[in-house]
């Protein structure tokens, strides 16, 4: 049984965010501070990557670990109301996910996922992402 009412439920959903998110905006604010540039939520690529770095046909996704279901990680814990919709709907995210890195990757780009709870401790990931973007 949800305790919240669907009124307040609707409004608690209404207010998550697609773009500009929190762990999000923690790892744009890192990689510029590297002295990269990047486009924002580039349209003309599948999957609109968070940052991509159009000369180095690489791309930065940041994604948040309950909607993309980032295994043996606390925070993608199955909501325990409406247990068949959510099954069904991040089962769909997680398709979705694959399907675009694959149409990513034909088109020769680079992907790295930063999961949401990496960027509690953005310092630690300064080096992949350097890496990465070389």
């Amino acid at each position: 049984m949800d305790h919240l009412t669907p009124s307040e439920r609707s409004e608690n959903m209404r207010r998550i965010r697609g773009k500009d998110t929190q762990p999000e905006l923690v790892v744009r604010k890192l990689v510029f501070s590297m002295g990269y540039r990047y486009r924002l939520h580039y349209a003309a690529l599948p999957g609109k990557p968070d940052m991509a770095f159009l000369g180095k046909l690489k791309a930065i996704f940041v994604h948040g670990c309950f909607w993309h279901r980032h295994t043996a990680c606390k925070f993608a814990r199955m909501p325990k109301t409406n247990p068949a919709f959510w099954a069904a709907k991040l089962r769909k995210n997680k398709a979705r996910d694959v399907l675009r890195r694959s149409q990513l990757q034909k088109m020769g780009w680079k992907m790295m996922v930063i999961w949401e709870c990496e960027t509690r401790f953005i310092g630690m990931q300064k080096k992949r992402i350097k890496k990465f973007l070389k």
